[in-house]
């Protein structure tokens, strides 16, 4: 499976305009904008999906995302106050300064451009589960990140998952000095079921991500067909 750059021609030339230092009037800068072609979707693309990626606080749901996305990631973070005290576990994210409070958006192409998925984001705290409910509405499959600190961080959204009956893939997103474990006890920890894929990720990295984003599809395709099958009988 391959992928195919996205091309926003208005977007490009945009940020040549800033870097040859233009000084432009947002009125004069709206009007050329107007003239420009955008390509929002390329027209290779003959089918769509929708993606959640969920996963615990702070494993790394708004930099997987951040790193596939072929287009301009849309962030909804708000600063870390002394609010969450007491309710945000920052224990193993001392460093963390802000907090998704509805979702992440982004988008990537596969299959040569045919396919475009549309990957949306989860907050991470279990207070936010009402908008779970709406974000994982209509998605074909999702992504799970866990963390091996706290695995215990990933069962809610594992069990919504499970409820909703949305198919997923768990991927466990590699912490700089996170203790690592063999297959079997993941699987064990976090009650999956033998079918389900199991992989590893770098979210930081584009290419590490990528790979666990085909892991999921690959198990999407192969779900889909035996359940196509299933109904013919």
């Amino acid at each position: 499976m391959d992928f195919a750059p996205w091309s926003d021609r208005a977007d490009r030339a945009d940020r040549t305009d800033r870097a040859d230092g233009a000084d432009r009037t947002d009125e004069s800068a709206g009007a050329a904008g107007a003239d420009r072609p955008v390509t929002y979707v390329p027209a290779t693309v003959t089918r769509s999906a929708k993606i959640v990626v969920a996963g615990g606080f702070g494993v790394g749901k708004t930099t997987l995302i951040g790193s596939v996305s072929e287009v301009r990631p849309l962030r909804m973070e708000e600063p870390i106050t002394q609010a969450s005290a007491g309710v945000d576990d920052l224990r193993g994210t001392p460093h963390k300064t802000t907090t998704t409070v509805a979702m992440d958006f982004g988008r990537i192409h596969m299959a040569g451009g045919r396919i475009a998925l549309y990957l949306f984001g989860l907050p991470g705290q279990s207070r936010f589960q009402p908008l779970w409910e709406d974000l994982a509405e209509g998605a074909l499959g999702c992504l799970v990140l866990a963390d091996t600190r706290d695995l215990d961080a990933s069962h809610d959204a594992l069990g919504l998952l499970d409820g909703a009956g949305i198919p997923y893939a768990v991927a466990i997103n590699t912490f700089p000095g996170s203790p690592s474990y063999p297959e079997a006890e993941l699987r064990e920890a976090l009650a999956l079921d033998p079918a389900t894929p199991l992989t590893h990720c770098d979210a930081r990295d584009r290419t590490s991500s990528l790979h666990a984003l085909i892991t999921l599809t690959e198990y999407l395709s192969e779900h889909r067909s035996a359940a196509l099958l299933e109904t013919r009988r």
